[in-house]
């Protein structure tokens, strides 16, 4: 697991800094970030020297300063193995949240005859679980958007294996159903959690391949759900699949405590702010912080005073970076969806990815009664989609990077894979969805085929190597979309994935319900048929749309956002004159 490098002390400060500092103490005035052009620096400096008196200004002086300083530092001080450790260790998190709505599949004719249900009595239980797991992150995801990622991860941990315990220990059906929903609750959130942390230390220069890398256990989750499922179902029994989640959760639970660092930007910057709650903080941080005030304690004592000066002035500690706080906004995830570019991109890939969901559904029903197999075999049969799976997801993301240094040549401009560049003016859409268009070719031929394989009949091998296609086209969409959301959300990555991931399982749930009697009704051929056929005639609209007019809408909000700052700036500048003023008189 990943640690962050030592705070750089005082000693260290750029000259400037110091200088901006210490003009900030002389006039007792407290700091915070503002943005202001690098111009203004340069003006401000020459005024100070000519007059010899302090700065006009000296509380945007320093954020100034701030600002340059920060514009020539990477994005994260983490390494590059640190970074890979990090966004592994999410990854893993993430990974239960699919593990556990598919792992429990197979053992649902055992616990209906069990507790003496019906069939689609149990099923409830699959719906209960997909309705939370869409409805759950856009709350959670939001809180660790502004109170940082390890207390979202924490709380998340604590919920799921309540409830994983409580479901190996359910009496009966109802239990059982309240037990999932809890289940659901707890671990659906992870996936939204792991997009935020890949956002927190991740420029969009390499961002595609850490999403591969953070997205394939997600997407190996109901492939191999099953099989596991299954193998426990028929040898232990189906509680031990819940007591086998526990031990697996508690585990990284202990590593999550003991060496995973907060991340978000908002409480930590770049990953050098020294966070103040204990809870943001592994033991490991704890242990070198306890060590390092020991051995500077006479230090520290002999310049208190000195300390307790600078601490007036200066926006954040020695050497750190400023960081902005975001307010909790527990409807943000919904605002979302207002906005023109995500209610188009999230609701195309939505039905996009309802495909992968229908062919899923129907590979048991399908597989048993054509081909005959056992509930061990057809969970095996979900091995070449997990294949498919990983194959996609790194192909997508190594492209995405490529395809992002290519449009920065293209433009002239500089490609920056340690600092984050801006991207208000840089045609993302086009770079990202320039890679998924040719995967979404793959898997919508794959969608129309795969019916017909299934009404022909055909040898067991060719629906398998459907499967292996349809895991790399619709993966690699997949990933494809889940980059450009954090690109065009990158302070609210979290609350952004828990919009796709709502949009995902609402249209998905209901795909999912829909594909048996299409399939009754049809025939399995025209069926998935009928699913190519609207995934095509949406797909020119919805793209051509994103490509034309997406980065004129970022450019709007960006505008709006940056008046509402400029704003709320000046009512706080004339309620702090007003105050001074007050305190003359």
């Amino acid at each position: 697991m990943a640690h962050p490098p030592d705070t750089v002390r005082p000693d260290s400060e750029p000259a400037v800094s110091r200088r901006a500092s210490t003009d900030s103490a002389t006039t007792n005035t407290k700091t915070e970030p503002t943005s202001l052009p690098n111009h203004d620096l340069e003006d401000k400096r020459s005024n100070t020297e000519d007059e010899g008196q302090p700065p006009r200004h000296v509380e945007a002086t320093v954020n100034t300063v701030s600002k340059v300083e920060t514009q020539s530092k990477p994005f994260s001080i983490f390494t590059h193995h640190q970074k890979l450790g990090i966004v592994m260790a999410a990854a893993t998190a993430a990974f239960f949240s699919p593990l556990t709505a598919s792992v429990y599949l197979p053992a649902l004719p055992v616990i209906a005859k069990e507790f003496g249900v019906s069939y689609s009595s149990i099923n409830l239980t699959v719906t209960t679980y997909m309705i939370f797991q869409g409805i759950t992150p856009m709350f959670v995801g939001a809180y660790a958007d502004s109170a940082g990622r390890r207390p979202a991860y924490m709380f998340c941990f604590v919920v799921y294996m309540a409830a994983n315990i409580g479901c190996a220990l359910a009496p009966n059906y109802p239990a059982l159903l309240v037990l999932r929903m809890l289940q659901s609750a707890g671990s659906s959130t992870t996936v939204a959690l792991a997009q935020g942390v890949v956002s927190d230390i991740i420029t969009s220069a390499e961002r595609g391949r850490y999403v591969s890398y953070m997205s394939t256990p997600v997407l190996l989750g109901p492939s191999l759900g099953p099989v596991l499922g299954g193998t426990l179902a028929q040898y232990l029994g189906w509680r031990w699949i819940f007591w086998i989640l526990t031990i697996m959760c508690g585990t990284l639970t202990v590593v999550f405590i003991m060496w995973m660092p907060e991340t978000c930007r908002g409480i930590v910057g770049d990953g050098s702010v020294r966070p103040k709650h204990i809870v943001h903080r592994s033991l490991w941080q704890v242990g070198k912080d306890v060590l390092a005030t020991r051995s500077s304690r006479k230090q520290q004592t002999q310049s208190n005073g000195q300390d307790e000066e600078q601490s007036v002035a200066e926006p954040s500690p020695p050497g750190h970076q400023a960081v902005t706080k975001h307010k909790f906004k527990a409807l943000h995830a919904l605002m979302l969806l207002l906005r023109p570019n995500m209610a188009f991109l999230l609701l195309y890939s939505s039905l996009i990815f309802a495909n992968f969901y229908c062919i899923m559904t129907s590979i048991p029903a399908q597989f048993t009664s054509i081909y005959h197999l056992t509930d061990l075999q057809t969970g095996l049969i979900y091995l070449p989609l997990g294949l498919g799976t990983i194959v996609g997801s790194q192909v997508a993301g190594r492209s995405l990077d490529w395809n992002f240094r290519r449009h920065c040549n293209l433009l002239g401009l500089p490609y920056e894979r340690k600092r984050q560049q801006d991207l208000s003016s840089f045609p993302i859409e086009r770079a990202r969805l320039e890679v998924g268009v040719p995967a979404l070719i793959l898997g919508t031929c794959v969608v129309l085929v795969w019916g017909w394989v299934l009404h022909a009949r055909t040898h067991l091998a060719v629906p398998c190597v459907m499967l292996f296609l349809a895991g790399v086209g619709l993966t690699g969409f997949s990933n494809v979309v889940s980059t450009l959301i954090v690109d065009m959300n990158p302070t609210a990555a979290s609350a952004a994935t828990a919009s796709n991931n709502f949009t995902r399982c609402l249209v998905g749930a209901g795909a999912s319900a829909a594909i048996q009697p299409m399939i009754d009704g049809v025939g399995s051929g025209w069926a998935f048929t009928i699913l190519a056929g609207i995934s095509t005639v949406a797909s020119p609209l919805t793209l051509y749309t994103l490509l034309k007019k997406g980065m004129g809408w970022r450019k709007e909000r960006e505008e709006k956002r940056k008046q509402q700052a400029e704003v709320l700036e000046k009512t706080r500048r004339e309620d702090a004159v007003q105050q001074s003023e007050e305190k003359t008189s």
